[in-house]
């Protein structure tokens, strides 16, 4: 965990734009996080925020979110603009608005047979914890079900709903403000033979996050590491930012007893050793705080994954990419 800073600097919130009804500070973050901005900062922020409503930007303009993308680009006003204006280009293009008020991922259960990727619970920090299993991933099979379109919707929409209601309510039930993930990958099955398509298909989805919503990982667990993945981490690492370097965990077939240091068992799926079992899988639960009405407006129905039959993959999606 993060050393705890004793003094919390409030945060100078923008009436216009800052309409929270969850805790907006944290004192187990640093720099530049709310609560922690200095005059400098604080002057980028409004900076920032002026330049985009000079040029006609009226949405996703209040404090945490700008402050998430001037963290990303180190306090650098001309770059964080560029990436804000770039992901509103994006969110434009790919109708995010649209996909939150309409998409329904039905054949979602048939997908997780050959690419489970959930929220479950939370870690000892509070926060929502993210799981993938990425050696049971079948491009194929999965293709046959459902299209890659789909899928990016589907990945758009899970991360819409951690920054509303997710993080939200771990926030009020941690007492302080959440706003990153605990991640666990998990590669076991990966081998030489997949591997390739495997880490090609996660770039592509990875580019979403990193692009377009920055500041999202606190901790990433990669566990079931095949043999030399470690060491070819190690020459990558060099090239990465230290504070993210600091966020990542490599570990063998070894990673229990460390992965439960960060995750409570009773939160932890029975697969990585811990002793939660939810009826129905864990994977299809979306069990959290964000399901608890004393931390939620209102809990979240369920993605609908029997009412409808998902679209027929087109010819060239079903085309063997392995």
């Amino acid at each position: 965990m993060t050393e705890q800073i004793n003094a919390i600097v409030e945060p100078q919130l923008e009436p216009k734009y800052d309409h929270y009804d969850y805790p907006i500070t944290n004192p187990m973050t640093g720099s530049g996080h709310s609560g922690h901005v200095d005059a400098e900062q604080n002057a980028k922020l409004f900076q920032l925020r002026s330049e985009l409503e000079s040029e006609g930007y009226t949405e996703r303009l209040d404090t945490l979110t700008l402050l998430r993308f001037l963290r990303a680009r180190k306090f650098d006003v001309p770059l964080a603009k560029t990436m804000f204006t770039d992901t509103e280009k994006w969110r434009k293009e790919f109708e995010v608005d649209k996909i939150v008020s309409t998409f329904e991922y039905t054949e979602k259960p048939k997908v997780f047979e050959y690419y489970p990727q959930y929220y479950h619970k939370t870690d000892k920090d509070g926060r929502p914890v993210y799981i993938e299993q990425l050696g049971k991933i079948n491009l194929n099979a999965i293709l046959a079900i459902t299209t890659q379109e789909r899928m990016l919707q589907n990945l758009v929409l899970e991360y819409e709903r951690l920054a509303d209601p997710r993080l939200p309510a771990c926030s009020r039930k941690a007492g302080h403000l959440l706003e990153t993930c605990c991640t666990i990958m998990d590669l076991k099955g990966v081998g030489v033979t997949s591997i390739t398509t495997v880490y090609s298909f996660v770039k592509e989805v990875s580019a979403i996050s990193q692009n377009y919503y920055p500041e999202r990982l606190g901790k990433l667990y990669i566990i079931n590491a095949p043999w030399g993945f470690a060491s070819a981490f190690r020459v990558v690492k060099a090239f990465l930012d230290p504070v993210t370097v600091d966020k990542i965990n490599i570990f063998g077939s070894g990673y229990q007893a460390e992965l439960l240091k960060q995750v409570p068992a009773e939160n932890l799926p029975v697969i990585f050793g811990g002793s939660c079992a939810c009826e129905g899988g864990c994977e299809l639960s979306d069990a959290g705080p964000w399901q608890e009405k004393e931390y939620t407006k209102t809990a979240v129905e369920p993605t609908p994954t029997t009412t409808a039959a998902a679209p027929e993959p087109t010819q060239a999606a079903t085309t063997n990419t392995a």
